[in-house]
């Protein structure tokens, strides 16, 4: 049986960093020491974050992942668990970019298809369909066999669909209103025409019958 598209049915797995050991000669380590220093303090950012989303305190761990970044802007890891995080906070526009960053910089195409599927299930959270579709698509581009993804993007194409009905269908009606009114200033203007003239031939014929009196007190 299918899984209903659910936000507890994101792909919101923390991503946990193994520590490596770099042997390098002391020429690249001192060539590299900044930056590995930097590298050194994003991992444990995560590590602070990835404890803090598991007790659910997912605006502690926001705050630990963005730390990360800081040391790190291209760290995909941080990124994805920063937008898990946000998104678990509700925060879904917020979210997006950071799962949009991850696709980007994230070198396997499993990365790439979990910040893709997390995005869609983002987009649908904020009714935007459209991103919604593109998003799956993009995850089962890299990862054409997750069944989970193929039947959101489903659900998403659907909704879409009505969306795009619902907007004809008031842009139709906005049209058939406006000439509507269009048609009813006519035909005020018309009957104004009419009245005016009809208002004329009144005076008109005031005029004879005043003229005519005058002519027989005269006689």
């Amino acid at each position: 049986m299918k899984k209903k598209l659910k936000s507890n049915n994101m792909k919101s797995k923390i991503t946990y960093i193994v520590l490596t050991i770099f042997i390098c000669s002391g020429l690249n380590i001192f060539a590299q020491k900044d930056s590995i220093a930097q590298q050194r303090k994003a991992r444990k950012f995560v590590r602070d974050g990835n404890t803090l989303y598991k007790e659910k305190k997912f605006t502690d761990a926001s705050v630990a992942y963005k730390k990360a970044l800081s040391n790190s802007s291209y760290y995909d890891k941080a990124s994805y668990n920063l937008g898990n995080a946000l998104y678990q906070g509700q925060n879904f526009k917020e979210a997006i970019p950071q799962f949009e960053l991850t696709a980007k910089t994230a070198e396997d195409k499993y990365t790439k298809a979990e910040a893709y599927h997390n995005m869609g299930n983002a987009f649908m959270e904020t009714k935007n369909y459209q991103g919604a579709v593109d998003a799956y698509k993009n995850s089962l581009r890299n990862n054409p066999n997750d069944d989970e993804t193929r039947y959101n993007l489903a659900v998403a194409q659907k909704l879409l669909d009505k969306q795009n009905q619902q907007n004809k269908d008031k842009n139709k009606n906005k049209k058939d209103n406006k000439n509507k009114d269009k048609k009813d200033k006519d035909d005020k203007n018309k009957n104004d025409d009419k009245k005016d003239g009809d208002d004329k031939d009144k005076k008109d014929d005031k005029n004879k019958d005043d003229k005519g009196n005058k002519n027989q007190d005269d006689k």
